[in-house]
């Protein structure tokens, strides 16, 4: 599987890249800045783009532009994003075309190399990899514009782990319920949201996440 990497701390890079070596993964760019990302972007082919949001030259939001533009050149472009802090803008643009796999991890929060490569691999095949925080701030965002449909506060904690990309058995799994329970909120939960209801767990959370950055 092949990698372009932005990252421009040196550390953290380097270290990145070992670890992604190390599970067989193939580096094709290791960058520090913006500029050196666009570049690698309109010149290789990777399977999917780990990115750091802030990169030189001004350390704002270069990393996330070179990543949403190659997502328009590239539509379904994979990208992981890396960040110290939840970024709601830039998640909502680039959760906004819910059009292959994404990804939003803090940098602060990934506990293990197992836990890290496992959300590379689900976004590079299409899948969704959000930080539970990430999905907190921008369901907290939604609510403060409207009350979520009316939804109950377990409908809302079953909305929260659908949209970290778990299936009905691990979110009932995780809320010590029955499937059946789970599949039951999740119908209830896509009714109020006037959602079409889907078996596809990477098209629901995404159904889920459009709808939390609609409006």
């Amino acid at each position: 599987m092949r990698v372009v990497l932005a990252e421009d701390l040196f550390l953290l890079r380097d270290g990145l890249v070992r670890m992604l070596e190390a599970f067989d993964f193939e580096i094709l760019a290791a960058v520090e800045t913006g500029p050196e990302l666009t570049r690698a972007f309109a010149e290789l082919e990777p399977d999917v783009a780990i990115v750091d949001v802030r990169l030189p030259p001004s350390h704002t939001d270069e990393g996330l532009q070179c990543a949403l533009a190659a997502r328009r050149a590239r539509p379904g472009l994979p990208v992981l994003v890396l960040s110290q802090h939840v970024e709601q803008l830039y998640a909502r643009e680039l959760l906004a075309d819910g059009d292959g796999g994404v990804g939003y991890l803090l940098k602060d929060r990934v506990f293990d190399a197992a836990q890290f490569i496992d959300a590379v691999r689900r976004v590079a095949g299409g899948g969704t990899a959000m930080d539970p925080q990430v999905i907190q701030q921008l369901l907290s965002r939604r609510a403060r514009d409207e009350p979520l449909g009316g939804l109950t506060p377990r409908e809302l904690e079953v909305m929260e782990l659908m949209a970290q990309g778990r299936s009905n058995a691990a979110i009932a799994e995780r809320l010590v319920v029955t499937e059946r329970a789970i599949a039951k909120h999740t119908s209830n939960i896509f009714a109020k949201l006037g959602l079409p209801v889907s078996d596809d767990d990477n098209r629901r959370v995404l159904a889920v996440l459009a709808y939390l950055d609609r409006g």
